[in-house]
């Protein structure tokens, strides 16, 4: 079980997150809550923001007449909200992201669509080059609110050992 709270004077105590390296077991798996519920506004803005014109994303009438008959959230939206969602469970203590791998959209998502998310860790080992921390790799899947599973992906990520992190370098 991962310490969430920390003393940090009498009677005074801060919320913390995150794994440290030892922290990560080969075959456990942490499921990330809260949902996250999608919205036709946040994904216009974010094909704005990262300039993807295909209007299967923005433009309803082109949209009715696809096979999917309704704008489909943009799938680098949904990658981004699962990622999201798993960082206080995998990876609040990185040094780095080291890549992502195996990346499927496996179901449509759609606006009003409520994503969840579950990572496995897959693998880890210590550090050739950084002594002070280890790299894990883990599996996720996002699921709709009907279980349906939308997309998955592995990734790999330089995680601090306990007593290397910034949080030991800075009162934090």
């Amino acid at each position: 079980m991962v310490q969430n709270i920390k003393e940090v004077g009498p009677q005074r105590y801060r919320e913390t997150f995150g794994r440290y390296f030892e922290d990560f077991n080969v075959g456990d798996v942490y499921e990330h809550r809260p949902g996250r519920t999608l919205t036709e506004t946040e994904n216009t803005w974010f094909t704005l923001l990262t300039m993807n014109t295909h209007p299967l994303h923005f433009d309803t009438e082109y949209a009715r007449a696809s096979e999917f008959a309704r704008p489909l959230i943009a799938s680098p939206f949904t990658l981004a909200v699962l990622v999201g969602m798993s960082v206080s469970d995998v990876s609040q203590k990185a040094i780095a992201n080291l890549g992502w791998t195996d990346i499927n959209m496996t179901h449509p998502v759609f606006a009003g669509d409520t994503l969840y998310a579950e990572s496995e860790v897959l693998g880890k080992r210590e550090s050739k080059s950084r002594p002070g921390a280890g790299l894990v790799t883990v599996k996720t899947l996002g699921r709709n609110q009907d279980d349906k599973i939308v997309c998955s992906f592995e990734r790999t990520i330089l995680v601090a050992r306990r007593g290397h992190g910034v949080e030991d370098r800075i009162n934090y």
